[in-house]
């Protein structure tokens, strides 16, 4: 039973108890020339920029010494003191363990493992947590979902008929692994580039691809040349936002207008992607869990059907050459030149185009959607008498093979992979484009990179093998290079951003002119260098972050912080920050118990409204468990989202997601209290509170806001807890009271109770009120 404007009321109640240096040179100096040795010595260091290659900078020295654990702690202890400013102490533990846990894993701690860590007075107490944290598989599908938004990662391809994408849940899970086995993010980052050029034996390296192929894709598109050149600018902004912090697809059109970067510079780094096209059935290798389930299924579906298939076949049996003639000729003029010239004289752009056809639009489709034309368009020249019983009859044999649709295996799978290919040593060409546009080409031009983010003058060394133009493993090992003044640095500043709510640069996009100048510029170039020194891994990066007093720190305001630095660039204390949609979802199913703890297999379809509306896009769930895996499982529909997550800012798909948006508004509140899933999780919450704590309210009280806050109530919140759940008791009562004299009356009780418990149906369901108004409080909403 829900009471919504008594939630409100209660829940108010529980509440309140300028640019820097982006060019490759540093600016003239306005003094005059140095006449000494001294004067030259005084003169002023070279400004920072983050087209320098990266050199560990000097741990200033401070006064405040006690407070600093880790050279992170010196490097921000220093500008508050130059500011005047002290840092705040220590959160409790209980408040640590909390936000370390969330931040590591995306889900709430237990109980227990905050109690554990409160009692813990060994030295090497938060050493050992943070250690747990890291080395528990939670932490890679954590850090995975902060890829998979940079990677616009997609089950489904977008554009109108949003096809499925069955193979893409490959590459979510190799992210997931990369991030668990701590995989050195240089390695990671060659993979995902040029997998498949480095190790093309490797499975695992072909899978990593996928970074580059989730562009959305439009199978339909009658101009495959364009498709190209959409597909190649997609890759480039991909690398250029994701890695480089650059907004480099400004220089498409254009020379860019902020930074040093010119509009041939940008065409000959998309020269680094043009023989690059993709292979989706890719046949697959190494099985993995859950693999020879659905291949036995569809084996099965395969046999019980074939007879129907067979006859299906013999229908569409001499449409051959009639049916891909008329196909090819739906293409626009520079598609068709490639599409009927003989394979002995294709060049390096009609391999590309004439694999592309291959992959859109198979013989089958053809011959089946050509058949249709002929028997029902009788002003079409291709309409065929004969083929109007054909087609009829094909149309008979598809309804009855959807009749066995339930052999089928239920999960949106295959035995294949996606991959990253090349078709051959030859590249397409590359041009310049007048406005970017495709059909106003220029001068032709080779690979290479932006001279900004090359400030040794590096030449990527490009060596072609048979069955490769090697153009991007050229490109991957510059990306990795000690010359590159980027990558390091930007990630960096990425896993900042997340655990700090905001990044050394604010704009982890954006390292240019138009970007925010650092706050910290030499603890981002400590950082950078540890992350290389220390074999680019992730692990101990994040390790050393969560260790530091500055991350320790209470994110309690102080009034004389927020007068010096009111947007805390200082990091005087710990920024709040509100979690993300998944966190939300994961952690309310975490704490009713109900989460099942399964690490990959194929996406999942949790449950939506009935008036959702998406039709065959949203499926049924195809194993009960399917409702309760955590929100990196769920299918990722570009067309539909998932309807719980979507009010709470989550990543658009279409693009790289740089950084969760934060907004406030009620329809956040109102998917909330209205949700009858979350309503459920509430009421197994309650059940679970019930089942540790007792009957006794004020022990319920104390659990719940451990489960939820990790902490108890305070006097004030354990006063309104009761006032609200005798009040919340009446309502129901009188509601029975009223419902019995027309008929029977149903409450909302707990769920998953021990056997052993009795309780008043009236008083339960009052207490699966509360527990659902406490979950939907700013308390469980942020962290501190």
């Amino acid at each position: 039973m829900k009471n919504n404007a008594r939630y409100l009321a209660i829940l108010v109640s529980l509440t309140a108890a300028s640019a820097f240096a982006a060019t490759d040179k540093a600016p003239a100096a306005t003094a005059k020339p140095a006449a000494t040795a001294d004067a030259k010595a005084a003169a002023p260091a070279k400004a920072w920029s983050p087209y320098q290659v990266i050199k560990a900078p000097e741990v200033p020295a401070v006064k405040q010494k006690a407070w600093v654990r880790s050279p992170i702690d010196a490097f921000v202890l220093a500008k508050l003191e130059t500011a005047g400013i002290k840092p705040s102490g220590d959160a409790d533990r209980a408040t640590y363990v909390r936000r370390v846990t969330l931040d590591a894993w995306g889900i709430l701690p237990t109980p227990e493992e905050t109690q554990a860590f409160v009692n813990d007075k060994s030295p090497n107490a938060y050493e050992k947590l943070v250690d747990r944290l890291l080395s528990s598989h939670h932490f890679g599908e954590r850090q995975a979902r902060r890829w998979l938004d940079l990677a616009r990662y997609a089950d489904s391809s977008g554009f109108q008929n949003d096809n499925n994408r069955p193979n893409n849940w490959r590459y979510r899970d190799y992210v997931i692994n990369a991030f668990n086995s701590d995989k050195p993010f240089d390695r990671f980052i060659k993979e995902q580039v040029a997998g498949d050029e480095l190790w093309p034996e490797s499975q695992e390296a072909r899978i990593a691809t996928g970074y580059l192929g989730g562009y959305p894709d439009n199978a339909n598109s009658r101009d495959l040349v364009q498709r190209k050149y959409q597909i190649e600018t997609d890759m480039t902004d991909l690398v250029g936002e994701t890695l480089l912090g650059a907004t480099i697809g400004c220089a498409r059109c254009h020379n860019h207008k902020a930074d040093r970067v010119s509009q041939k510079e940008y065409f000959q780094l998309q020269a680094f992607f043009a023989n690059t096209a993709f292979d989706e059935s890719y046949k697959l290798k190494t099985k993995e869990a859950g693999d020879e389930s659905w291949e036995k299924t569809q084996a099965a579906y395969r046999a019980a059907t074939k007879h129907i298939r067979d006859k299906q076949d013999a229908l569409l049996a001499g449409l051959d050459e009639k049916a891909i003639k008329y196909q090819k000729e739906r293409y626009l003029t520079d598609s068709r030149d490639s599409l009927f010239k003989p394979k002995e004289e294709w060049n390096a752009l009609d391999k590309w185009v004439n694999w592309r056809h291959k992959t859109v639009a198979p013989d089958r489709a053809s011959k089946v959607a050509y058949l249709k034309l002929s028997a029902e368009d009788a002003a079409s020249p291709e309409y065929d008498a004969a083929n109007v019983e054909k087609w009829k009859e094909y149309e008979k044999l598809q309804a009855e093979l959807k009749q066995f649709d339930k052999l089928r295996p239920q999960e949106i799978s295959s035995t294949n992979i996606t991959t990253a290919i090349e078709l051959g040593k030859e590249a397409p060409p590359t041009f310049l484009r007048f406005g970017g546009i495709h059909e106003r080409p220029t001068e032709e031009v080779q690979p290479g990179l932006p001279k900004l983010w090359n400030p040794t003058g590096d030449t990527p060394k490009i060596e072609a093998t048979a069955t490769s133009s090697g153009r991007r493993t050229a490109l991957a090992n510059w990306l990795t290079s000690p010359n590159n003044p980027l990558t390091a640095r930007v990630y960096v500043n990425r896993v900042w951003a997340q655990l700090f709510e905001k990044g050394i640069v604010s704009t982890v996009a954006d390292f240019g002119r138009a970007g925010q100048k650092p706050t910290h510029p030499e603890l981002l170039d400590y950082l950078s260098d540890r992350f290389v020194k220390e074999g680019w891994s992730v692990k101990k990066l994040q390790r050393e972050i969560m260790l530091s007093s500055a991350y320790r720190q209470a994110s309690s305001e102080r009034t004389e912080v927020v007068k010096a630095d009111p947007d805390n660039k200082l990091l005087a204390y710990f920024p709040r920050k509100r979690l993300e949609a998944e966190e939300i979802r994961d952690s309310l199913l975490y704490a009713s118990g109900q989460l099942v703890d399964k690490v990959g297999g194929p996406a999942v379809f949790p449950p939506v409204p009935n008036n959702l509306g998406a039709g065959n896009l949203w499926q049924k769930p195809a194993k009960a468990e399917d409702a309760h895996r955590r929100s990196i499982y769920t299918f990722v529909r570009r067309s539909v989202p998932y309807p719980l997550t979507v009010s709470f800012d989550p990543a658009n798909t279409v693009q790289p997601h740089q950084k969760r948006d934060v907004t406030t508004t009620p329809l956040q509140a109102l998917t909330l209290f209205n949700s009858d899933i979350v309503f459920g999780w509430s009421q197994a919450l309650a059940g679970r509170v019930i089942n540790e704590a007792g009957k006794d309210p004020s022990a319920q009280f104390d659990r719940l806001y451990e489960v939820l806050f990790a902490r108890k109530p305070t006097k004030d919140e354990k006063v309104a807890l009761k006032a609200f759940l005798a009040q919340q008791e009446k309502i129901v009562a009188e509601k029975v009271a009223e419902a019995t004299k027309t008929g029977t009356y149903s409450v909302a009780v707990p769920t998953g109770l021990k056997q052993t418990i009795a309780l008043d149906p009236v008083r339960a369901a009052a207490f699966v009120d509360l527990v659902h108004t406490v979950a939907n409080s700013n308390d469980f909403a942020y962290r501190f």
